[in-house]
């Protein structure tokens, strides 16, 4: 007889390899788990750079997977607020410890012991997948769970810095890259009742943008057209991880203006403090974001009929589903069907 705490999911052996078969035992079910049973998993280009141990923190064989939708199938002896069968997602975090200040204070993402959930184990490109209870986040009714699985990282990341800064309806904000998280972002805001503003280096995309809610399109590569917007903006979020010309968005800022900064940049930022001075501007980042403002985006979501636009592949095709992210041809996230 199968043991319950064998799973099965996809794992790549090393760098650039490709993903197959892994069964592993899960251990025992710790009292405030909850285990999923996974049915849809987006596929985040984070989990690319996982994969290819970018960051220098990967272990193997390792199975991704940070945006899995499914229903609870069991749960620990002191597990709260969830019931079996309750459909839920989990995101980049899996854990906390739940005591500390930032936790007590409801930034749980913020925690010194926040547990991620494909940093040293396994994730959701599996048939389950277990993490504390506050952190498997109940979907509303109305929002479809094959589609919801980049909410749960894309989706937070854009989402809370709107919160953080306590954006007003009444502001005007931009958005550089029209991609996995500035597609979301664009909905977001536009929803929000911003005037919105889209940064895009392919003018293929403006009709795109214009369709997802943008205002205004500009072009991220005509030094012209980014001089045009300077002094306009009370907010800038770049959802690229490209080199841009720091200077020229920092320049668009109004003042008090803030740029915010959610796309993983690799190299070192060069901006004079004298650009931010004068005009009282600020420059900022973030992570996700808590379990909370992960309830309150969903409940948005499902209220303003807010989705991200997907493609879907069967589990079948996994490795096809990862390269055709890996080239840039997702328009704008992957979700594997985890039972096709």
């Amino acid at each position: 007889m199968a043991s319950v705490n064998v799973f099965h999911g996809w794992a790549a052996s090393g760098p650039h390899q490709p993903l197959e078969p892994l069964q592993f035992d899960a251990g025992e079910l710790g009292d405030e788990d909850v285990e999923i049973e996974i049915d849809y998993c987006g596929i985040c280009h984070s989990d690319l750079s996982m994969l290819d141990n970018e960051w220098g923190m990967t272990t193997y064989p390792f199975v991704p997977g940070h945006e899995g939708v499914g229903r609870v199938v069991r749960l620990g002896s002191h597990a709260k607020g969830l019931s079996v069968g309750q459909m839920v997602g989990v995101g980049w975090n899996r854990g906390s410890c739940m005591h500390c200040h930032s936790c007590m204070s409801g930034a749980h993402h913020l925690c010194d012991g926040v547990e991620a959930t494909i940093v040293g184990r396994h994730g959701a490109f599996a048939d389950r997948i277990r993490c504390h209870w506050a952190w498997a986040i109940p979907l509303p009714d109305g929002l479809d769970p094959a589609e919801a699985g980049p909410l749960f990282c894309g989706g937070i990341t854009v989402f809370s810095p709107l919160v953080i800064y306590d954006v007003k309806p009444t502001q005007r904000v931009g958005v550089v890259g029209i991609g996995g998280l500035g597609h979301m972002a664009i909905r977001f805001l536009h929803a929000w009742g911003c005037d919105v503003t889209a940064f895009t280096s392919s003018a293929a995309k403006r009709d795109e943008a214009l369709a997802l809610g943008a205002d205004h399109v500009v072009s991220s590569i005509d030094s012209a057209a980014l001089a045009s917007v300077a002094g306009t903006l009370d907010m800038l979020l770049v959802t690229t991880n490209q080199s841009l010309d720091w200077g020229a968005y920092v320049a668009a800022l109004a003042p008090k203006g803030h740029l915010h900064i959610v796309g993983a940049v690799l190299e070192p930022i060069p901006v004079s403090v004298f650009a931010l001075m004068g005009g009282q501007k600020s420059m900022g980042s973030s992570p996700t974001g808590s379990p909370s403002t992960m309830a309150d985006m969903l409940a948005f979501c499902a209220h303003h009929g807010i989705v991200p636009q997907v493609e879907h592949f069967p589990v079948s095709r996994i490795n096809d589903a990862m390269q055709h992210l890996r080239d840039g041809k997702a328009r704008y996230r992957v979700v594997l069907d985890m039972r096709a």
